[in-house]
């Protein structure tokens, strides 16, 4: 009786060894290279999305960043000052006045930039998104900022809506969230067309 005992937690301890090895190679070796290698089939994609200028790195079209200055479109407001360290949001809940305030403030400052009432401005234009690093604006905001742009850089405003469009992104997948336009990618391509 005590070696059948034996005998048998010696053949189970032997099959769930077999397995440990078997899923330590699968888990630990298999699927990590697999992973490495769809990243490195990506390219760009899975080393951050780097948007180069004259062969420079100037930015990440996953992070957004602050323009200023009345030839360039301008981002969303962000709590971190677009730090992917920090990324969080302003933690201001919707009974806030501090946030209240905030976003009038802003209201008043867009509306002045653009020469419009302040009901005409974007709720993306005065809110940060929930990381404060998105790099996208609604496309009503972009078109917002279309006169001020044309103008600053000696553009029509034709050509800047075309920009604008070709920097549209659609909803993912067609259906999950709201199209988008990435300020970096079009303020680059704002510099190209001025050029």
């Amino acid at each position: 009786m005590v070696s059948s005992t034996l005998s048998d937690l010696a053949r189970q301890s032997l099959a769930a060894l077999r397995l440990l090895v078997v899923f330590t190679v699968i888990l630990g070796v298999g699927y990590p290279v697999a992973v490495w290698a769809v990243g490195r089939t990506l390219g760009d994609r899975a080393d951050g999305q780097p948007v180069r200028v004259d062969g420079q790195v100037v930015g990440s079209a996953l992070i957004g960043q602050s323009f200023t200055g009345p030839e360039w479109f301008h981002a969303r407001p962000s709590a971190n000052d677009y730090d992917p360290l920090a990324s969080a949001p302003s933690n201001l809940g919707p009974l806030s006045r501090d946030l209240d305030a905030a976003i009038a403030e802003r209201r008043t400052a867009v509306a002045a930039a653009e020469g419009v009432a302040g009901s005409a401005v974007p709720a993306d234009a005065v809110t940060g998104s929930g990381s404060g690093l998105d790099p996208h604006i609604s496309p009503a905001y972009a078109e917002l900022q279309a006169a001020r742009v044309a103008a600053a850089n000696g553009l029509s405003l034709a050509e800047v809506h075309r920009l604008i469009q070709d920097h549209t992104q659609g909803r993912f997948l067609g259906f999950h969230g709201e199209p988008g336009v990435n300020v970096l990618t079009l303020n680059v391509a704002i510099r190209e067309a001025s050029a």
